[in-house]
């Protein structure tokens, strides 16, 4: 009767030790699953910046042609953007197109029939919206992120994450160019 108990206590010991690492590893699938879905609506909306920018920036054109270096800045930064392939290249590439559109805005103030065209205007609260749109989806990306990341560096759901080996993720964070205030000269 003896042996039997010790099976049984070791069984049980088993089953909740299992127990733990699917619960564990259910939860980390869960919170990478929900950066990667933060991260899709950032996507979604960056999407939307992107297919702004070029009604922008002709709409500009039509009045501010000789401003041709910061237009082009604009839509490099625009075809850099679209053309990021890893989350890290998005980022960067996004804060950039960031400070470019910061110095096109700027440089309409030297314009006011550009400020007072109709399209400009929608175009420009269009834009000024999705703005604001990708800085909250970016507030809920670093919080799904921050979440996920405490689950991978806290015991004992570390080491589980390190057995299936589970990878930290990548804040969006500001970066340096997006620090800077545009400077636009006339």
């Amino acid at each position: 009767m003896d042996t039997w108990m010790v099976f049984l206590i070791i069984g049980a010991i088993v089953v909740l030790i299992l127990m733990f690492i699917m619960k564990t590893y259910n939860s980390l699938i869960r919170l990478r699953n929900m950066v990667k879905d933060q991260w899709a609506q950032i996507d979604v909306l960056l999407k939307r910046r992107a297919d702004l920018i070029p009604n922008l920036v002709e709409t500009v054109k039509g009045y501010a042609s000789h401003e041709s270096e910061t237009l082009e800045a604009v839509i490099s930064a625009r075809n850099k953007a679209v053309s990021a392939t890893t989350t890290h290249d998005e980022i960067q590439a996004n804060g950039e197109l960031t400070q470019a559109l910061g110095r096109l805005f700027a440089l309409t103030e030297a314009y006011p029939d550009l400020k007072a065209n109709t399209n400009f205007m929608q175009l420009q609260s269009s834009l000024k919206e999705t703005e604001d749109k990708i800085a909250y989806a970016r507030q809920f990306y670093n919080d799904a992120v921050l979440g996920y990341k405490n689950k991978l560096e806290m015991f004992p759901s570390n080491i589980i994450a390190g057995m299936f080996n589970f990878k930290p993720e990548e804040f969006f964070e500001a970066t340096e160019l997006d620090k800077e205030v545009p400077q636009v000269k006339f």
